[in-house]
């Protein structure tokens, strides 16, 4: 079982799992490509313009920016002033609130962003919450060496990867103006308070 299989339930099963089998951060490098081989699947059920393919049951709100490739599915909220780019996937009954920003995202079933959210270069599982103004950032700015060292059940990992944000398992809750470093993995479940600072980089 891959790390995203431990994290997501419905991995396997979805059209994401069927075309990946990578790790997280390999998996979203490669999303764009992965949005556009869906793409091509989608039925009648689908408003397709370009290579932007928007459920007929899901509302969109006057002043969203969508750009491609972008798969938003059924019964979803896309607020007024959110923006999608860099390739996204955007599961059934989820919401993205006003003002939030998904770049490079695949998100899960029944997850919501409130408003005011950055998620950059990660994969939410499914009914994960994420409260005003919490960030997933996904580039260590703070380091000279930006590449990826996470820790992760007592082992580092390495990676020459850049931009990586989280691999937010099932059911995770974000508290309000809270802040996720790159290169994160949140186990199912995990509350991360209010205010709070998720950093799992192992220090060289």
């Amino acid at each position: 079982m891959s790390i995203v299989d431990a994290h997501i339930a419905s991995w396997c099963s979805s059209p994401l799992g069927e075309r990946a089998t990578e790790e997280a951060w390999d998996i979203v490098a490669n999303a764009a490509g992965l949005v556009t081989g869906i793409l091509a699947t989608l039925d009648a059920d689908y408003e397709i313009e370009g290579d932007i393919a928007v459920h007929r049951t899901t509302t969109v709100e006057t002043g969203a920016v969508m750009k491609g490739p972008l798969i938003v599915g059924p019964n979803c909220l896309v607020a007024a002033a959110c923006l999608f780019r860099g390739g996204c996937w955007i599961d059934s009954d989820c919401i993205v609130g006003p003002g939030a920003e998904l770049k490079t995202t695949l998100m899960f079933q029944g997850s919501k962003l409130a408003h005011f959210n950055f998620v950059g270069d990660s994969i939410l599982g499914s009914d994960i919450n994420l409260e005003a103004g919490s960030i997933i950032a996904n580039y260590r700015n703070d380091l000279a060496d930006p590449r990826l060292r996470i820790n992760y059940s007592g082992k580092t990992i390495e990676s020459d990867t850049l931009k990586f944000g989280a691999l937010v398992g099932d059911g995770c809750r974000i508290g309000a103006n809270a802040v996720v470093a790159p290169g994160a993995i949140l186990a199912p479940r995990t509350v991360v308070p209010r205010l709070g600072l998720i950093d799992q980089r192992t220090r060289s």
